[in-house]
């Protein structure tokens, strides 16, 4: 999909939506063929970066920190707060719970016991944490890019073979739509099973607007 295409799908939503009392969401439509979502192999479930933020991450954050004043500072950012004296107390079910998180972060000496007693578990899956300093301020800026986590799946529903995802607000500027578009599409191209050839058409559109065919 070519960044030129879609910038002038966008113009033509932009001549083609009525003003709003509110800020309305920009939204990707990706039709799909010959894809049966009720299978396993053919689901779709990715969580994708986008370039610009929409303000509204899908990213759920864990810290493992050994200082006090560290954690009491930050934990309302994490959905969960590991300290580093529990990790080696930690057991089978709260291993396959940290998995579950999208960012994994962790005070810079307690990389150490994670390694030793979680390493084989989160190494192979590519989940070992991110060594930061415990400035609140900067593990703030970490987490902030969570906030462009999108998630884009087909597994909800009974087999509608169709994608649809938030990419932005009306307020951005079309270069950045444009960018979260042309990301969304190129991953979501290399997860289906025959890539370019799963995809029928695809659309933008706003909240309350009509659809416009970008491919």
């Amino acid at each position: 999909m070519k960044k030129e295409s879609v910038l002038k799908a966008l113009a033509e939503l932009e001549s083609k939506s009525k003003k709003r009392k509110f800020e309305q969401s920009v939204e990707l439509i990706v039709n799909l063929s010959g894809i049966d979502s009720r299978k396993p192999d053919q689901q779709v479930d990715l969580k994708v970066e986008l370039p610009h933020s929409t303000g509204k991450g899908e990213g759920k954050a864990l810290l493992f920190a050994q200082s006090k004043p560290f954690i009491d500072a930050v934990k309302e950012d994490f959905a969960r707060v590991i300290p580093a004296d529990e990790i080696p107390k930690l057991k089978k079910k709260d291993v396959q719970d940290i998995l579950s998180y999208d960012v994994l972060l962790a005070e810079g000496p307690v990389m150490i016991p994670v390694g030793k007693y979680l390493g084989q578990e989160l190494a192979p899956k590519g989940k070992l944490p991110k060594p930061v300093e415990p400035e609140p301020g900067k593990v703030r800026v970490e987490l902030k890019k969570m906030k462009s986590l999108v998630r884009i799946t087909n597994r909800k529903g009974k087999g509608v073979p169709i994608l649809q995802v938030m990419v932005g607000k009306e307020s951005m500027k079309p270069e950045e739509l444009a960018e979260n578009i042309v990301r969304v599409y190129s991953e979501v191209e290399k997860a289906l099973p025959k890539q370019k050839q799963n995809i029928k058409s695809v659309f933008v559109k706003k909240t309350m607007s009509p659809a416009v065919r970008v491919q």
